[in-house]
């Protein structure tokens, strides 16, 4: 498996980086928008908290998972196949949520704000029409029953087990859990501005972010076929996960800025009249 910090510290810093990273994801942004929109008319009291509740469930799976591993990590062996194919079940989703993110801001009505695309939320089917907080939370809760987030929390919590117990793999679940609740909670919040505020500014905003997302998407996907089939990129990457995962971050938080910035700076009026 991929090489993490050799130090708990180090290694709690990259767990919450990739909590937040794993907030972004495309499917938890479509799932969230699709929640916010529908309790802005089913129940309006908790559409801003779909994404805070969203991460709720799904960081109490990812502990659940955590816990377990890390009390069987002295009898498991993971296989090492699992590792490429894990990596590239993650590429194959990446490249397709970038498309299809991308492809929704080119046929969307320029009259419509830009909903974020997803996959694992078109076989939820009625489940994305959670009205109540517990719903919503069992929505996040069965998004944590994916390979990808079973394998990444798998991988921490059997790093955990060189250092302690399963404290140790608790504290990095919560971690993660923390790093989700930033980001998902901050974007059903946006989501339920956006929704109050059908203006231009808001139509742009929401472009913004679903260009971001899926050209991340795409840029991500590419580098983990590099690192996969060429040497040199695999050498020159080892050790520097902190970096990578930082960077994703910061380019999706600062177009996400940008977009909420976007919202706040020009009025309704003032496009009105052109001003």
């Amino acid at each position: 498996m991929e090489a993490l910090p050799d130090n708990l510290f180090s290694l709690g810093l990259l767990v919450f980086i990739l909590g937040l990273k794993h907030g972004f994801d495309a499917d938890h942004l479509a799932t969230i928008d699709g929640l916010t929109r529908f309790n802005s008319r089913a129940n309006p009291r908790i559409a801003r908290f779909c994404g805070a509740l969203f991460s709720l469930g799904h960081g109490a799976v990812v502990i659940a998972i955590a816990l377990a591993v890390s009390a069987f990590a002295q009898r498991w062996q993971t296989p090492e196949w699992l590792e490429l194919f894990g990596a590239w079940v993650s590429i194959g989703f990446l490249a397709a949520l970038g498309l299809l993110n991308i492809h929704a801001v080119l046929r969307s009505d320029p009259a419509q704000v830009v909903r974020s695309v997803g996959l694992k939320g078109r076989f939820l089917g009625g489940l994305t029409k959670a009205a109540s907080p517990g719903l919503v939370a069992l929505v996040g809760a069965l998004f944590a029953l994916s390979f990808d987030t079973i394998s990444q929390t798998a991988l921490f919590a059997l790093t955990a087990s060189q250092f302690g117990d399963w404290r140790d793999a608790l504290m990095l679940g919560i971690l993660f859990m923390f790093g989700m609740l930033v980001t998902d909670g901050v974007n059903g919040l946006w989501i339920s501005r956006l929704i109050c505020r059908a203006d231009q500014i808001a139509l742009i905003a929401s472009r913004v972010m679903s260009l971001v997302v899926g050209g991340v998407s795409l840029l991500v996907a590419s580098f983990g076929v590099a690192r996969l089939t060429l040497p040199s990129i695999a050498a020159w990457s080892e050790g520097k996960e902190l970096f990578f995962g930082g960077a994703v971050v910061a380019v999706i938080v600062g177009s996400f800025l940008l977009a909420v910035w976007l919202t706040r700076t020009v009025s309704p009026a003032t496009l009105a009249t052109g001003d």
